[in-house]
């Protein structure tokens, strides 16, 4: 039997305002383009989350295909309004023209309607009220500005 299963619903879980500083560039490796940007902290609000983006973090960045892609795994700790610390890893793909791939490293303002910037949040918490957080899915888009990175997070329900 091959029977096309229903689409997973989305449930809106919050939006993240993430700001960075200017990117620290490893360099050409046989891999890619190689940078990382550091990640200076940020605010979280939403119907379900809410707290800031602890300082530290870092967005480890692999550029391909003559700057037109972007492989992005940044990681960083959420302080929840409770206190509770929410460890992030997220993976994200960003397409975007040669024209404003450049634009965007160079930190200019882009269209978003322009950008593809899609990403797959996993979220782990000790707390047992957030044990939800590591028994789900998420995915989320994203959109870069010259000032720092805008992340919507869903919950695959």
């Amino acid at each position: 039997m091959n029977a096309t299963l229903p689409a997973p619903q989305l449930e809106h879980v919050c939006d993240l305002a993430v700001t960075i500083s200017p990117p620290v560039e490893v360099g050409h490796t046989p891999a890619g383009l190689r940078r990382m940007i550091p990640i200076t902290g940020g605010t979280v609000s939403g119907p379900q989350l809410n707290g800031h983006i602890v300082p530290g973090g870092a967005d480890f960045q692999l550029i391909l295909n003559n700057g037109t892609q972007a492989h992005l795994d940044a990681r960083y700790v959420i302080e929840l309004t409770d206190g509770t610390r929410v460890f992030v890893q997220n993976t994200a793909l960003r397409v975007a023209s040669l024209e404003n791939s450049q634009r965007i490293m160079r930190g200019e303002k882009v269209n978003p309607d322009e950008v593809y910037f899609r990403c797959q949040p996993q979220l782990e918490a000790t707390a047992p009220q957030w044990a939800w957080l590591n028994e789900s899915q998420f995915i989320g888009t994203g959109r870069r500005t010259p000032d720092g990175v805008y992340l919507s997070f869903y919950r695959v329900l």
